[in-house]
């Protein structure tokens, strides 16, 4: 199984357009040590040559241009990404597909029923592209010894539902569902080797850290460093838990949770918020967690499994 990270920020990237926080007005001036980060998306293979996507961000062509093996150029119109899988409905994972509208085909998209219900809804996203290439809809069941996907050999894949927070134009806003959010164990059926997939984790239950303990690889909501980050810099009244991301540090953190895995597992954080001081690669915090031995994903990152 091979892993590519497309973009390593949350929403808005990194760094944020309006946002002159340390970290962006730090970048922007040279006088930090850190990368440009696009916002969170993934692809994955099990034969490096057919992909599939998780999450079309906004940033999704820049995201595409930058990995060559999504563009085998077999025909006059050609892509390697056969389908793609939305872990939610919110913006920052969804507004790629209408970039994505030249398809010569219907989009082949899996998703739960409640994000399809965001998508149609709140957001009519789903219905704007059928004026376009259109989509074929499928179920992401979260029940059940997993599911594969046509197109995507030696891969299999489980669902489970996570509690997060749903989008503004949700129903379920501030009041999550399963099926909101969801994580994904990602099985080479080859090698046996798993990698879990969840960028967006805003509790730690129990069903999630059995996935978690039972793969060679965590790929883990990395947004914020403190519970408070945001109302202390004045640019949010919500705290990390509010907004369905469990921080770094502090108790019941995500690095307490992490520290927790067998030493073998790889642990590795994605989903960045352009606050979080572990974006400074020079910053205490950032060594804090190499001495935890946390990574902290980039774009182009390669995981191989």
């Amino acid at each position: 199984m091979k892993v590519r990270i497309l973009g390593s920020g949350a929403g808005g990237g990194f760094p944020q357009w309006n946002c002159n926080c340390p970290m962006c007005d730090g970048l922007r001036k040279g006088s930090i040590r850190a990368s440009v980060r696009t916002q969170s998306s993934i692809t994955v293979s099990g034969d490096d040559e057919n992909w599939l996507l998780f999450n079309a961000s906004p940033d999704v062509l820049q995201q595409l241009r930058s990995f060559p093996a999504l563009q085998p150029a077999r025909a006059l119109r050609d892509t390697a990404i056969r389908a793609i899988v939305l872990i939610d409905a919110q913006i920052d994972h969804t507004a790629g597909l209408y970039m994505l509208r030249e398809h010569r085909q219907p989009h082949e998209i899996w998703c739960t029923g409640l994000v399809r219900e965001d998508l149609t809804s709140g957001n009519p996203l789903f219905k704007v592209l059928e004026h376009y290439c259109g989509l074929n809809w499928h179920d992401v069941p979260l029940a059940g010894d997993g599911f594969e996907i046509p197109g995507i050999g030696d891969l299999r894949f489980t669902a489970l539902p996570l509690i997060s927070n749903a989008p503004p134009y949700s129903p379920h806003r501030d009041n999550p569902q399963p099926g909101d959010n969801i994580g994904v164990t990602i099985t080479d059926t080859r090698s046996g080797r798993r990698l879990f997939y969840a960028p967006g984790l805003g509790r730690m239950e129990e069903h999630v850290w059995a996935a978690m303990q039972a793969v060679d690889c965590v790929l883990v909501d990395g947004t914020l460093w403190t519970d408070d980050e945001m109302i202390r810099l004045g640019a949010s009244k919500k705290t990390s838990r509010d907004m369905g991301h469990m921080p770094q540090s502090g108790d019941g953190g995500m690095i307490e949770w992490l520290d927790k895995l067998p030493a073998t597992t790889r642990k590795i954080l994605i989903h960045i918020n352009n606050t979080n001081p572990i974006l400074d690669e020079d910053s205490p915090q950032r060594a804090e967690l190499a001495a935890h031995g946390i990574e902290v994903s980039f774009d182009g990152m390669d995981i191989a499994l």
